[in-house]
């Protein structure tokens, strides 16, 4: 976890690489741009939404484009190369764009977010219609969707076509979290389709897994579209609460529960919700759970973010 700070607490751990040791060797592969190695690391991937999720990690690590670039010219007819370079298209995007809202964004920001997200459309496409079983292809196909644009109903078009060949909630988790994305009102929807479509994946996932996760994700996202008094108290309402406590005891609190590669974001997610809404009894369990470590998911749009974890989590430690 490293050395002590001057204050005497350790060093928050943000990378998941280093949150869950096992992504080690997918690491090591992309620094050493070695193909075979990456290939055999997502071979071993049995669940589609962990096969999302080890792309989006692969993707933010720095240059890897060169030898997923190389491995889908030599590979045509295999999906994961091209899915996996679609995924760091899709974060070169995101980098270009910045965090700001898109009020914020300057033209030049904007259009280099389109350009990035137009060439990992096009490799998705072929993907999809070569193989349209490919859940980790129609799951980057919902950001690219969202980015570009392209509305409500293209969305949830591509969702279907996942859920058509991927029943399983659990198998969809990643997807499900990028639809509540575009169900919010600042990509064209409403609070309360948002709000709906996490309770249902919430009621529909399998007890002890992370489906009742996307019911945090939507409070999360809900506060931080308001301001002043609204903001301040949206969190701190009863029924938000019950709602909190509800979807953390049947998914990450519950005893069927098994930590895997999602625990980190999970409980960053619920201990965040439950700390902006003063409920510091029901975030220390979370808090408990992460120790040093923190996604930064959502943490990084509180200003001085790393600061307030750390506030939070010794004012939760307190209660119990």
């Amino acid at each position: 976890m490293g050395e002590s700070t001057v204050d005497g607490t350790r060093p928050l751990v943000t990378d998941p690489f280093d949150a869950v040791p096992e992504l080690a060797p997918l690491r090591t592969a992309a620094w050493d741009g070695d193909w075979a190695a990456t290939q055999a690391f997502f071979a071993e991937i049995t669940s589609p939404a962990d096969v999302s999720f080890a792309a989006a990690l692969l993707a933010g690590v720095d240059r890897t484009e060169w030898f997923l670039e190389k491995a889908a010219k030599a590979q045509p007819a295999d999906p994961l190369p091209r899915t996996l370079l679609a995924e760091r298209y899709i974060h070169l995007g995101r980098r270009a764009r910045g965090r700001g809202r898109a009020e914020d964004v300057s033209w030049d920001q904007a259009e280099l977010f389109h350009d990035w997200l137009r060439k990992a459309e096009r490799l998705l496409i072929e993907v999809c219609a070569e193989q349209p079983s490919y859940a980790p292809a129609w799951t980057a196909r919902l950001t690219t969707a969202r980015g570009l644009e392209l509305g409500q109903s293209e969305a949830r078009r591509r969702y279907d076509r996942l859920a058509e060949h991927h029943p399983h909630h659990p198998h969809r988790f990643r997807a499900q979290s990028h639809l509540l994305k575009q169900l919010c009102p600042e990509w064209g929807g409403s609070w309360e389709a948002a709000h709906a479509f996490a309770q249902e994946c919430a009621n529909a996932a399998p007890e002890g897994s992370h489906g009742g996760v996307l019911v945090a994700q939507a409070h999360v996202e809900h506060f931080s579209d308001l301001e002043g008094a609204e903001a301040a108290e949206y969190l701190r309402d009863p029924s938000v609460r019950d709602e909190l406590r509800h979807a953390a005891r049947v998914s990450v609190l519950h005893p069927d529960h098994h930590r895997d590669w999602h625990w980190t974001d999970s409980h960053s997610t619920f201990a965040l919700a439950f700390s902006l809404g003063g409920h510091l009894g029901d975030a220390a369990r979370h808090f408990a759970a992460l120790g040093d470590t923190v996604s930064e998911s959502f943490w990084r749009n509180v200003p001085d973010w790393k600061t307030r974890f750390t506030e939070y989590r010794t004012a939760a430690s307190a209660t119990l």
